[in-house]
C-alpha cells in the first residue's frame, strides 16, 4: 500500500459512503452523526471541540481514519483530567489545547482506530505524536476506544486509564416479566411498584422511532434536554438544529420515548440504537412525576430491546441506582500520551493508584448484584 495521512477540519470534506465503509454500523460513528454535530454548531468554532479527523489514504481510496478534535477545555469528555489541568497551570504551564479521539459528548466504547489493518493502525499512532511534536501540545487522549483499538494503544505503550459504566443485557427474553423473573425479590418487587405508580398517576408512555417523529416533539424534546441542563446550572453541548439534523439523516437509528400527562407531553427520552445495541443518551421532563425517569429511560428502553431483539443497553457512565434495574459493571478505559516526563511519570502514578480503587469498586458492584443467587 501507498498510504498517506491527512487531516480535515471539516468530516463534510470526506466522502459519506467511504467513511461509512470504514467506520461499521455504530451510529454514533457514522458520517451523518458526525456531521450533525459539526453543521449544527455543536462543535466548531466557539466550542472547544475543533475537528481535526485524521484521514488515511491508499493513494485515493480513504482505508482508515480517527474522530480526532483539537480541545481548549475538558468538558464533554466523561474521563475527567481537570486535576492535571490544574497541576500544570500551577507549574505554569499551558495544558491546552490538547488532542482528543472521542465522540464528541458520548461516553460510548467504540473503535478509534477506523480500520482493521495493524499496519494502518501503527501509521495514525504514529502520527498522533507527530502532530503533539509539530505543534507542541501538552497530550493526545483516546477516550472509550474499543478492544481493538485499545490494544493497538496498548501495544504502543501508551497510559491506560480504567474506569466502570453500567449495560444491561437481553437474555433472550420473551417479555419484561421474563427479565423480571431473573432478578431477586425485592428488586422485582420494588420495579412492579414503580411501574405501578406511574400507571396509576395516569402518565401514558409512548415509544416513537425517528421516522415517525413531528417536528413539534423534536422540538419538545429540546426543551425536555435544556431544562435537564438548567436544572444543574449548566448550558445544553447540543442544539436543536443538531436533533433534527439526526432526525433527518438517521432516523432508522432513533428511538424518542414521551411521556403523557392528561393527553400532554410532560417528559422525553432519546435514544441511539442498532441491532444489537441501544445506547441511553438524553432525558428530561417539564414536570415532576415520581419514577418517571425510571420508567422512561430504563423500563421502556429495556421492553423495546426485548421487541426489537436487542441484545445489549448501554445505561452509560454513572448512576449506581441502574445496578437495581438489572445494569451490571463492566470496565471501560481510556488511553493517554503526556508530552512533558516529569507530568507523564506523576500522572502514571495517579493513574495505577486509581485503578485500584476502581477495581475495589467494581467488586463492591458486582456484590450488590440484583438477580437470584438461586432459583426461588
Amino acid at each position: 500500500m501507498r498510504l498517506s495521512v491527512d487531516i480535515t477540519n471539516a468530516i463534510s470534506e470526506v466522502d459519506c459512503a467511504s467513511w461509512d465503509a470504514i467506520a461499521g454500523d455504530m451510529p454514533l460513528l457514522s458520517h451523518a452523526f458526525l456531521s450533525a454535530l459539526e453543521t449544527s454548531g455543536s462543535v466548531g468554532d466557539g466550542t472547544g471541540w475543533q475537528p481535526s479527523h485524521m484521514l488515511v489514504f491508499n493513494e485515493a481510496q480513504l482505508v482508515g481514519a480517527m474522530p480526532l478534535y483539537l480541545k481548549n477545555h475538558s468538558y464533554g469528555e466523561y474521563v475527567f483530567d481537570w486535576a492535571w489541568a490544574e497541576a500544570y497551570a500551577r507549574n505554569g504551564l499551558p495544558y491546552y489545547p490538547k488532542l482528543v479521539s472521542a465522540i464528541p459528548f458520548t461516553p460510548i466504547t467504540s473503535p478509534r482506530l477506523l480500520t482493521c489493518h495493524p499496519e494502518i493502525q501503527h501509521l495514525m499512532i504514529k502520527a498522533l505524536l507527530q502532530i503533539m511534536d509539530k505543534h507542541q501540545l501538552s497530550s493526545a487522549h483516546v477516550l472509550f476506544p474499543g478492544d481493538d483499538s485499545a490494544q493497538a494503544f496498548s501495544k504502543a505503550g501508551w497510559l491506560k486509564r480504567t474506569g466502570v459504566q453500567f449495560r444491561w443485557q437481553n437474555q433472550g427474553f420473551e417479555s419484561f416479566d421474563g427479565f423480571l423473573n431473573t432478578l431477586n425479590h425485592d428488586k422485582r418487587k420494588k420495579i412492579r411498584q414503580e411501574r405501578n405508580r406511574i400507571t396509576a398517576s395516569g402518565v401514558v408512555c409512548k415509544r416513537i422511532k425517528g421516522i415517525d417523529i413531528t417536528p413539534e416533539q423534536w422540538e419538545f424534546f429540546y426543551r425536555c434536554y435544556e431544562n435537564t441542563y438548567f436544572e444543574h446550572r449548566s448550558t445544553p453541548y447540543l442544539t436543536l438544529s443538531f436533533f433534527q439534523q439526526i432526525g433527518r439523516t438517521m432516523p432508522q437509528n432513533i428511538l424518542l420515548v414521551l411521556a403523557y400527562a392528561d393527553g400532554k407531553p410532560v417528559a422525553a427520552a432519546l435514544n441511539i440504537y442498532d441491532k444489537t445495541t441501544l445506547y441511553g443518551r438524553y432525558w428530561g421532563a417539564t414536570q415532576y412525576v415520581a419514577n418517571l425517569h425510571f420508567e422512561l429511560c430504563y423500563y421502556q428502553a429495556q421492553e423495546f430491546c426485548i421487541a426489537e431483539n436487542i441484545e445489549y443497553f448501554e445505561g452509560g457512565a454513572q448512576g449506581e441506582h441502574k445496578l437495581a434495574r438489572g445494569f451490571e459493571p463492566r470496565p471501560t478505559c481510556s488511553y493517554h500520551k503526556i508530552a512533558h516526563p516529569d507530568f507523564a511519570r506523576a500522572i502514571e502514578d495517579f493513574v495505577q493508584q486509581e485503578s485500584q480503587g476502581i477495581a475495589a469498586y467494581t467488586n463492591e458492584l458486582e456484590e450488590r448484584a440484583p438477580f437470584k443467587a438461586t432459583l426461588e
